[in-house]
């Protein structure tokens, strides 16, 4: 009858609890970085509605006109935030030019992200932004008012589409949240588009 090693099983059981500890750490670490692969996928496929960032404006413009609604939202921040125009009526492969406006209400310096999307839903791989302030997260000084611009086009593939070539309006949304990856007292102003001081990206 064989016994077995006290040693050994003591050795085999660290093992274990190593390759769980170490199981653990990369499935956090995959949870942590789920959401910004997820984000990068979706500007990059235009999907779940979420614009697509491009690095050249349209080279084709249509005929066909189409309405593009704008929706502005808050969340957990200090802020009021508004679209300057309800709506823009412009040419597939035009490119638009949308003003947004945020306020920070507080005493103190607020960082906030926005998170944007455009229904019908469809209508994301077909929405193309130049200039966004949703690229990245923007500080709003105390009590201070910023003009957003945002620069965008709508691609003419999507009057070929058999989903979209029927749809006359598509809407733009956006709603800020608080900046989980920045601290507001050692982040940047907006910084300004062609010289004015209102308007930052």
């Amino acid at each position: 009858m064989s016994s077995t090693d006290p040693f050994d099983v003591s050795r085999r059981n660290a093992r274990v609890a190593a390759w769980c500890a170490a199981g653990f750490v990369a499935m956090i670490g995959a949870a942590y970085a789920s959401v910004p692969l997820y984000r990068a996928f979706c500007q990059l496929t235009g999907f779940d509605g979420t614009p697509r960032r491009a690095e050249q404006a349209s080279t084709m413009t249509l005929e066909r006109s189409l309405v593009v609604r704008f929706d502005a939202n808050v969340r957990d921040l200090p802020w009021s935030f508004r679209a300057q125009q309800t709506s823009q009526t412009l040419r597939i492969g035009q490119t638009g030019l949308a003003y947004f406006t945020v306020t920070n209400n507080s005493d103190r310096p607020v960082t906030g992200h926005a998170v944007y999307n455009v229904t019908p839903q469809l209508a994301g791989a077909y929405f193309q932004k130049l200039e966004c302030f949703c690229f990245s997260n923007q500080t709003i000084p105390a009590g201070k008012t910023i003009e957003f611009p945002v620069v965008y086009f709508v691609d003419p593939k999507f009057a070929e589409d058999f989903d979209t070539r029927g749809k006359s309006e598509v809407t733009l949304s956006y709603t800020f949240f608080p900046a989980q990856d920045a601290a507001p007292k050692s982040a940047q102003a907006p910084s300004a588009l062609g010289g004015t001081p209102k308007a930052g990206l």
